[in-house]
């Protein structure tokens, strides 16, 4: 049997630390820019491999790697807690950073730029989470928050806390968003008593619910777009 060669081992021009200095993080692959992250492999097999086996178990997709809880990590993968945690916080960073990239020019014009603007934030996750988005009488963001986490297939919407928030932040009208995991992004009965609702209850204060929009996957329903506002 012939004997699996360390990365220590590897031509110094194909060790992935090395070949990012030389040339830059562009020119790795992306199992080599996990095994950086990953630090180390296991008895016999290197980080680039247990990067590739990952990636190979997610259709070499980074965003369905990014679903993977640190359970499923760990259990299905024999990846340690903190190799496993250390790729959750990467991931969860991408998505802050891509928010980040996209609120430098936040006005909302359309139900797509505020799609475009949180769907980087809601569109991979396995639960559900319900956001508000407050925005002035420009319709730029004042900013942003996250109001509940649900389970695979509800949230909860706390009408008081919004408005409460609303009035906090000066916020001339504000936008509901919450995420389907099952990828089907049609709204059900208790989304749209929901939007009813808070569209009555933020009017008692002058403030717009210009709409709801339900992100599942690259996918996404808008309320306002569909009439239902």
């Amino acid at each position: 049997m012939n004997k699996r060669l360390s990365i220590k081992e590897w031509q110094k021009e194909e060790r992935p630390r090395e070949k990012l200095v030389a040339k830059s993080a562009a020119a790795l692959d992306d199992s080599e820019l996990i095994a950086i992250i990953l630090g180390s492999g296991t008895k016999g097999v290197t980080a680039v491999d247990m990067a590739r086996e990952l990636l190979s178990s997610c259709n070499n997709n980074l965003r369905e790697l990014s679903r993977l809880s640190v359970d499923k990590l760990t259990s299905r993968f024999g990846i340690g807690p903190a190799k496993a945690i250390t790729l959750t916080a990467l991931f969860e960073i991408a998505r802050r950073y891509s928010f980040t990239e996209n609120r430098v020019q936040a006005q909302i014009q359309s139900s797509s730029s505020a799609a475009g603007l949180i769907s980087p934030i809601l569109r991979d996750l396995s639960h559900e989470e319900c956001w508000v988005l407050y925005l002035n009488r420009a319709n730029k963001l004042i900013s942003k928050e996250r109001l509940s986490i649900g389970g695979v297939s509800a949230t909860v919407v706390d009408i008081k806390i919004v408005i409460k928030n609303a009035l906090e932040k000066l916020a001339s009208s504000l936008i509901l968003v919450h995420n389907h995991p099952s990828g089907n992004a049609k709204p059900g009965e208790n989304d749209k008593v929901q939007t009813r609702l808070l569209k009555e209850a933020a009017a008692l204060f002058d403030i717009s619910l210009l709409d709801h929009l339900i992100i599942a996957g690259d996918e996404y329903f808008s309320f306002a777009d569909d009439g239902l506002i």
